[in-house]
């Protein structure tokens, strides 16, 4: 496990948040295998998956009533048949295992969920200056601007430091998954509201531990992902956005609201560093939708 979760970091490249993923469906499997007396690789066997994938299925989702009859979502059972495959492909590379007994398992279809941005009344609600400025507010307003303005992920903003910000020119570098790097314009009201927070509200919550992440927490610690959406959720609460507003909400609104007004799908993608633009190609059928209420509103015969 722990040869899988090096080769994942350091050859694959992938981000913290897919190892931590991964050992956690993982650990799930190993669990379940010793209950059954299994407690050696080589003896697992591909009944022994396709029987723990089986329980799993039929598993009702976690902090869900008893008699609810909703099941594990097929998005995280392809996570944990993805994990079980890319963990059984690397120990056949490397000999660790004589065979790969999960190749032959299948991925389930996903269903392509349409993402949900906010609309541009929601967007003024939410960057709209808090009344009463100090370090911590001064910080999430730069956080918003910067979310919004760039599209960056919860985990970019999280880990994104002075040297990746050029106020100056206008953009940011970001290192994204897989470690790729990309460079993002920044807005002109990101640039004021970061400047302001880099100027008068971030000396004051640096400590001499404090790393050179831009975004630091009250202690002058970086933000883990959940603290730092915790920080955005209270922003929505008292901007009056009945919506349930998710961690990807702003990046999405940053996608779609270029689109609707004439960017191009291969610049998108290039900003959201997609590794595929049939990733980016989502957002097509959200300006679709507004293709067609356009067209329900305006024309005679609609």
């Amino acid at each position: 496990m722990e040869d899988f979760l090096q080769y994942l970091r350091n050859e694959r490249g992938q981000s913290e948040h897919t190892q931590k993923t991964y050992k956690l469906l993982l650990d799930k499997f190993i669990a379940w295998a010793k209950g059954r007396n299994v407690t050696d690789w080589r003896s697992v066997t591909l009944s022994h998956l396709t029987s723990f994938l089986l329980q799993e299925q039929q598993r009702p989702r976690q902090n869900q009533p008893v008699e609810s009859a909703g099941k594990l979502s097929t998005s995280t059972l392809y996570l944990e048949i993805a994990a079980l495959r890319a963990f059984y492909r690397f120990c056949e590379q490397e000999k660790l295992l004589p065979s790969n007994v999960a190749e032959n398992l299948s991925l389930p279809r996903r269903w392509q969920r349409l993402p949900k941005s906010l609309t541009d009344a929601e967007i003024k609600q939410l960057l709209a200056p808090p009344p009463q400025e100090s370090p911590a507010t001064l910080c999430d307003q730069a956080v918003l601007e910067l979310a919004y303005a760039s599209g960056l992920r919860l985990s970019e903003l999280c880990g994104v430091r002075l040297e990746q910000l050029h106020l100056e020119a206008g953009f940011v570098t970001v290192v994204g998954k897989g470690n790729k790097e990309r460079v993002v314009p920044v807005g002109r009201k990101a640039v004021q509201a970061l400047q302001r927070y880099l100027d008068t509200g971030r000396p004051k919550l640096v400590t001499r531990r404090s790393p050179a992440n831009i975004f630091l927490t009250r202690r002058g610690t970086p933000f883990a992902s959940v603290t730092l959406w915790l920080r955005i959720k209270t922003r929505v609460r008292r901007a009056r956005i009945a919506r349930n507003v998710t961690p990807h909400m702003l990046r999405h609104s940053f996608a779609t609201h270029l689109l609707e007004h004439g960017a191009d799908l291969r610049v998108i993608q290039e900003l959201l560093g997609h590794a595929s633009i049939s990733t980016t190609e989502i957002y097509t059928h959200v300006a679709n939708d507004q293709l067609r209420e356009v067209h329900r509103k305006f024309h005679p015969r609609a």
